[in-house]
């Protein structure tokens, strides 16, 4: 590879799952490839999930590189979701087949990577390698959490995918907290000290 292709080894970097009360926090690490751009992209959240399924496969086989990791439970409640998004960004380029160059990072904090790195508030919405991480890295979370539904059926993770929904509350009233929910989180600690007074 000559220096003029690794000049465009960019890659976006985003998370999904900071604010639900249960399951790990999911991040994805992109590399577009400059020669065959994917139409369409954009911030996750603004997408259908038909869309997001759509273009999570051209993403899949079109960009360089791609790749996905998570930081638990565990993690999330010992050292906070901020910090433990930050760790799960660094394993996801970390993962990546390919060094990437730079790394731009949806958001206002940048991890600390092999590369040079930078933070775009709103990055998700302007820039298309964030904009495929933060697909990739929503997609693989809600597969993620309908599989935890079928563990934890009580909850109702499958429809909202570990939010703090009405309905995810009173389960958590009712059945407790499970393995999968963030103690540090202030309903689920509620809960806790209700269970447990």
């Amino acid at each position: 590879m000559d220096n003029t292709s690794r000049m465009h080894l960019i890659a976006g970097v985003d998370e999904a799952g900071r604010g639900p009360l249960a399951g790990p926090v999911v991040a994805a690490a992109v590399i577009l490839d400059p020669a065959r751009p994917i139409k369409g992209l954009a911030d996750s959240k603004a997408l259908t999930e038909k869309q997001r399924r759509r273009l999570f496969d051209e993403i899949r086989v079109h960009a360089l590189a791609w790749s996905v990791a998570r930081a638990t439970v565990t993690e999330i409640d010992q050292i906070n979701i901020l910090q433990a998004s930050l760790l799960a960004m660094q394993r996801a380029v970390a993962r990546l087949s390919i060094a990437p160059q730079y790394a731009l990072v949806d958001g206002n904090i940048c991890p600390s990577f092999a590369c040079d790195a930078r933070a775009i508030i709103k990055g998700d919405q302007t820039e298309p390698a964030i904009s495929a991480a933060s697909i990739v890295a929503k997609v693989l979370r809600d597969r993620l959490m309908l599989l935890l539904d079928k563990k934890y059926p009580h909850y109702g993770f499958a429809r909202h995918k570990g939010y703090g929904t009405a309905q995810h509350v009173q389960a958590l009233r009712l059945h407790g907290a499970s393995r999968v929910h963030r103690r540090s989180f202030a309903p689920v600690a509620d809960c806790l000290i209700k269970q447990h007074p």
